[in-house]
């Protein structure tokens, strides 16, 4: 079993980097070469900008290489839910953002040619209790009425059309839902940048930002400096460099994943016939997907951890394991490829953040549903950055420091019982 994610084990690494360190000056500098930054630097590239991009490690080496695999539309939360609290309006037009994601990934892959086994597969969230799909049902009712036509609900008589598990209640079936191979598309991104002219280096932490003129600042890292007429942090949960505004913000959380070895077509066909996106209703969340190579990918929380790390990733894929052979018993004695870790870049309330302080520009926070709303935020920041703010979906939210909570995640553990427990009783 390899203890590295199966998306960057199956890319070739990125092969344009350029060698060294920074020099001189540029338009921008994107700290950050994940699907933000990349999708960035592209969208800027396009527009003439001088765009050097610097990555602490390797290109999509972290949370965009190491996710479950799913483009999916929509919330991470009720829509019901966010409809009352944000009001329809505002809820309506952040799920079309979301939706807005899945096509920017599917054009940028047209338009760059990159082969990264995209299909529209479809989201379908399953109910783990029989309330669950009640409350499924509500918000598809009311999706389906004010947002989104493009879904449907499956009940449990015929969910085996869809899962071989009789471990549910039904589910919410969302058509717009897309997977694609992570590490080849992550690649892709950063090559099409590059043959437009943006400049990536790898293994070039920013360790130090200092505000020269304007939103300019002059930007070091242990291989160079360079001077950038305006900065885009793209970083995540990074733990790396002078960011302890963005760390009082955000919290990591661990999202752990196992790989099988290959099925036969007609094991997978028992197992999920349609090859979905498919997520469960707990807190405690499990997921389910397929691979280009026909391994079954299952993912899940599996404990509220704020690290990934060889041991802490084992630990977790032992729990994925059990949970996995629960939910489909024939997987007892398949062996197991693959198991990795990721850190979640969560929010308080779970939504993005975008905008501007101190001339320095972000978006990042995207709670576990990053894949297209970074990428879609990437091309919206470098459109911000040439003065067109109103174009930014998240502008008018603010962004308060979470209390008592200065970058380590000391209350995970609590956090993680209390969900346990909501797990338990409702």
């Amino acid at each position: 079993m390899k203890m590295m994610s199966y998306w960057l084990d199956t890319a070739a690494p990125f092969a344009s980097a350029i060698p060294g360190g920074p020099r001189g000056t540029a338009d921008v500098v994107v700290v950050g070469a994940g699907f933000t930054g990349l999708s960035a630097a592209l969208a800027l590239a396009r527009k003439g900008a001088k765009v050097v991009v610097l990555e602490a490690d390797r290109v999509a080496g972290a949370a965009s290489g190491r996710n479950g695999g799913m483009c999916n539309n929509g919330f991470a939360q009720d829509y019901c839910g966010m409809a009352a609290r944000l009001g329809r309006e505002r809820a309506n037009m952040l799920y079309r953002a979301f939706d807005a994601g899945v096509d920017k990934v599917e054009s940028i892959i047209a338009e760059e040619g990159i082969d990264c086994h995209f299909r529209r597969v479809g989201k379908l969230k399953v109910a783990a209790k029989p309330a669950h799909y009640e409350k499924l049902a509500r918000a598809q009712e009311a999706m389906a009425r004010e947002v989104d036509p493009d879904t449907r609900m499956i009940p449990r008589s015929a969910l085996h059309e869809e899962i071989g598990s009789d471990r549910y209640f039904g589910g919410m079936l969302i058509e717009k839902g897309a997977a694609m191979h992570m590490g080849l598309y992550g690649q892709g991104l950063a090559e099409a940048a590059a043959r437009r002219g943006a400049l990536i280096y790898e293994n070039n932490p920013v360790i130090e930002l200092r505000r020269v003129a304007g939103q300019a600042h002059e930007v070091r890292t242990p291989s160079g400096s360079i001077r950038a007429n305006q900065v885009l942090l793209a970083t995540g949960t990074s733990n790396i460099g002078p960011l302890g505004w963005v760390r009082r913000r955000i919290v990591p959380v661990g999202a752990y994943i196992i790989a099988t070895e290959p099925l036969s077509d007609a094991q997978l066909n028992r197992l999920t016939p349609r090859r979905r996106n498919t997520t469960d209703t707990l807190n405690f969340v499990n997921y389910v997907r397929t691979s280009p190579d026909n391994r079954l990918l299952f993912g899940g929380r599996a404990r509220f951890s704020g690290t990934s790390n060889p041991a802490s990733d084992a630990k977790s894929g032992a729990i994925l394991r059990r949970s996995m052979v629960a939910i489909f018993p024939e997987l007892a004695d398949t062996r197991i490829d693959y198991c990795w870790g990721g850190i979640v870049d969560m929010t308080s309330d779970r939504l993005p953040r975008a905008g501007e302080r101190d001339g320095l520009f972000y978006s990042m926070g995207y709670s576990g549903h990053g894949t297209h709303m970074a990428t879609y935020m990437g091309a919206i920041m470098a459109e911000v950055l040439d003065g067109r703010a109103e174009l930014n979906p998240w502008r008018d939210f603010d962004w308060p420091a979470i209390p008592g909570y200065f970058g380590k995640p000391w209350f995970l553990p609590f956090v993680g019982a209390y969900y346990r427990y909501k797990d338990l009783v409702q």
